[in-house]
């Protein structure tokens, strides 16, 4: 007889079973990352620095025309929100998003009374959180 003829029916359906539910973890967490992201996005549209906050690792590093800087994450809500009330946030239009080795970027273009900004944000996976580690606005 051949080694594997003790399989039966119950057993695979046992794999299947394990291989779905594995499948399944594996696609809420992909969707979970991406959310991080996407509440990001949201934050920026709405120049919101608060809602941004939520997102930031304890020390990020922030990239604004006039300085370049790591903060902590109190400090940075501090720098983004006077950023965002002394230029007025107007809109947000994302150009690319992506993931490179678990970490998620996105690129896009922020809108405000004082001119354009090319703005760049760089999510990195701690305690399986997506977080915020570099914000550019150029």
């Amino acid at each position: 007889m051949a080694p594997f003829s003790t399989r039966g029916p119950r057993k695979q359906a046992s794999m299947k079973k394990i291989l779905l539910g594995f499948l399944a973890f594996i696609t809420l967490a992909a969707f979970t990352a991406l959310s991080g992201l996407d509440d990001v996005i949201g934050a920026l549209r709405a120049g919101n620095a608060s809602e941004l906050a939520k997102y930031i690792d304890d020390n990020v590093e922030i990239t604004l025309p006039e300085k370049s800087d790591r903060y902590s994450r109190a400090q940075a809500t501090a720098v983004l929100q006077d950023f965002f009330n002394n230029r007025g946030v107007k809109s947000f239009e994302l150009k690319h998003k992506g993931d490179n080795g678990g970490s998620q970027f996105a690129i896009g273009t922020l809108q405000t009374r004082a001119g354009a900004f090319r703005t760049t944000v760089y999510m990195t996976t701690r305690n399986g959180r997506q977080l915020v580690r570099e914000i550019r606005f150029q």
